[in-house]
């Protein structure tokens, strides 16, 4: 731990530095670099141990008073407290954050109902023919579960507990073990429903249904660079990811499959279907042998159910045509066609004989105009109604002569018909190949995987699709949590009773973060320390790809003294007003933002995951062994921030298709 002391110490040492060699006299000194002074201070201040949320609060609090006072001294203290009570009434009055307890809730059931252990063993048989099978298993769990919980930290430690010894058992390198359980924990700082997100959507004001979405595709596309990487290392170099022995990757079967010869490597469909109509099982009940014949045809019956759902969508008809006119379209048709009201169409005819108002005798009448031709006062009934020109076919509308027909559905496209035939054969061949051995992987997958991976779908699924908000959606989450600690029968008083407790110490935390960052924003707007920086940035005629890189490159140093919370609330408030002036999306900038804060936690040497693992680590792993293996995985993050920036349609694509 020294040298990481002598860093952080020598870091503090170089602001304090900067600090008075960039600050004006005392006498030249005006309120704007009073807002960089309390910047620097804050940032001082968290460095040194004090807690981040109450030393926003303070320092906002003893800023912003010393604004008001310079220009009222009367009401400097009225002034204050007012504004900290604003601010945090807004705060609170913020819906989206609602959801950050909620899936904080979710994660936390999943982390302490052990469903990761489960999920991590059956991925690692399922993949045990894949080079450097240990290493990808754990990258894919790390993703699936950052994808439940989106907490960091749980994910590193649980792993650091699970696959690490494994790992190293199999004989892998410590640095490529640690660098995948530090890489992929980490992914939950950019895969929904991540935390972060949620917090930069509120600050930046970005919708958090259009980040979840963005974020998406670049998390997917970070997990197969990690593997990539793994599977690289595995066939150039198999001493650090050794492959399984054959004894390990035997699978055992289930006591019945000993009345079917040559069960290990026969068609597990074919297999049952004989053993079914066949005497050999016999003794066999024949519950077990559909049970698992129903299990077996699962992925049939489940391509049949999505293609055939496909089909009723592809095929449904055009809406039927409607007889309603909008008011005033048909005086606009008979007036851009030159006919008036009375040259044809339906009218009301007259009525003969109807009721009319009596005459009254001695009423009061308009007094005849002079040279008028005499006549009598009113016209007879004859004259009076005029009679109605005959109605025009014409103008009797389709819907009067023609019979309602229902609408014809659509023929199916030919791309319809080639994801059908494609799926088709590669159903096939998955069942040329599916033998019992393959259908115990896949029951087992099917306890730990499926229901984890539906239940994800489900929250994202709705959040994406706009089907739910993020809120409503977290709360179906931890149901769906609930539910699966149920399932698995591992729910009791205690593990909801911890769930509820790490949520609400979580959740208070960024609460308090969101009050404190919102009231010393406020104070270093009103002294001006956000005007200082802008004329700063503008006066130095950068181009935004010049900003994008000098942001990055601040967001990055950043990322190793401070949490990315920290960065979240109180830096990027300064970066977003700039954003307009150099065209930059928000929605883009903060896509960069997590990916740069992601390769930030695993930066050395004060990456906060490595210490997450070293604290769960055999005594024999070293950090700097843990350093050693992040580095790898720090340069994938910045290939994949490279690519992003190159190719944005990886982050905006989705967002763009579905939110247009």
């Amino acid at each position: 731990m020294r040298k990481e002391i002598w860093f952080g110490l020598s870091i503090l040492i170089a602001i304090v530095v900067a600090l008075f060699a960039l600050m004006p006299a005392p006498a030249d000194m005006t309120n704007g670099h009073l807002g960089l002074l309390m910047l620097a201070l804050v940032v001082v201040a968290i460095m040194l141990g004090f807690p981040t949320a109450f030393t926003l609060m303070g320092m906002g609090m003893m800023f912003a008073w010393f604004a008001f006072h310079s220009t009222d001294p009367g009401q400097a203290v009225g002034l204050t407290l007012d504004l900290m009570v604003q601010r945090a009434y807004s705060v609170m009055a913020n819906d989206v954050l609602i959801s950050i307890p909620l899936f904080i809730f979710m994660g936390y059931l999943v982390e302490r109902a052990n469903l990761i252990e489960r999920l991590f063993k059956s991925l690692h048989i399922a993949m045990a023919r894949v080079p450097g099978s240990l290493a990808v298993a754990t990258i894919v769990t790390c993703a699936i579960f950052a994808t439940a919980t989106g907490i960091v930290g749980a994910v590193v430690t649980l792993m650091g507990l699970l696959a690490l010894p494994a790992m190293l058992k199999a004989g892998y390198s410590t640095q490529l073990s640690a660098g995948c359980i530090t890489a992929g924990g980490c992914l939950g700082i950019l895969i929904p429903p991540s935390v972060l997100l949620i917090v930069y959507g509120a600050t930046a004001g970005v919708s958090v249904v259009k980040l979840y979405a963005g974020a998406l595709f670049p998390g997917i596309m970070l997990a197969g660079l990690y593997i990539g990487y793994v599977l690289l290392v595995a066939k150039l170099k198999p001493s650090a990811a050794p492959p399984l022995p054959a004894s390990e990757r035997i699978v055992a079967l289930p006591a019945f499959t000993e009345a079917i010869p040559n069960a290990y490597h026969k068609g597990a469909v074919t297999g049952l279907l004989g053993a079914i109509k066949g005497p050999r099982a016999a003794n066999v009940p024949s519950r077990t042998l559909l049970s698992n014949l129903f299990v077996a045809l699962l992925p049939a019956l489940a391509f049949v159910a999505v293609m055939g759902v496909g089909y009723r969508i592809v095929t449904a008809p055009e809406a039927a045509p409607t007889e309603l006119v909008e008011m005033g379209a048909q005086e606009d048709i008979d007036a851009a066609s030159g006919s008036g009201a009375d040259s044809g169409g339906l009218q009301e005819p007259p009525a003969e004989g109807g009721l009319a108002e009596p005459p009254v005798e001695g009423a009061l009448a308009e007094p005849p105009t002079e040279g008028a031709a005499a006549g009598p006062a009113t016209a007879p009934p004859e004259q009076a109604a005029a009679p109605a020109a005959p109605a025009s076919p014409t103008r009797m509308g389709a819907a009067a002569t023609l019979p309602a027909t229902e609408p014809l559905a659509k023929p199916a496209s030919s791309t319809y018909w080639t994801i059908l035939g494609v799926g088709a054969a590669a159903l096939l061949i998955f069942y040329v190949f599916f033998s019992f051995a393959r259908l115990e992987i896949f029951k087992m997958l099917l306890g730990s995987l499926f229901p984890l991976a539906i239940m994800i779908l489900a929250v994202l699924g709705s959040i994406v699709f706009g089907l739910a908000t993020p809120t409503e959606a977290a709360a179906m989450g931890a149901f769906g949590g609930l539910i699966l600690a149920i399932a698995y029968r591992r729910f009791n008083v205690n593990l909801l009773r911890e769930s509820a407790h790490l949520t609400a110490k979580t959740t208070a935390m960024v609460c308090w973060l969101f009050v404190g960052s919102s009231i010393f924003s406020a104070a270093f707007a009103l002294l001006g320390g956000q005007e200082i920086i802008n004329e700063w940035v503008l006066g130095m005629n950068l181009t935004p790809v010049q900003f994008m890189l000098l942001a990055q490159v601040i967001i990055f140093l950043l990322g190793w003294p401070l949490e990315w919370t920290e960065i979240i609330v109180i830096f990027m408030p300064i970066f977003v007003p700039l954003l307009a002036h150099f065209n930059i999306d928000p929605l883009f900038f903060g896509l960069l933002v997590a990916m740069n804060l992601q390769t930030a936690f695993l930066s050395p040497p004060v990456a906060m995951s490595a210490f997450y693992l070293k604290g769960v680590s055999p005594p024999h792993v070293t950090l700097n062994q843990i350093f050693m293996g992040m580095l790898p995985f720090m340069g994938i993050q910045v290939l994949g921030i490279v690519l992003l920036y190159t190719f944005p349609a990886i982050g905006l694509w989705l967002p763009g298709v579905l939110y247009k």
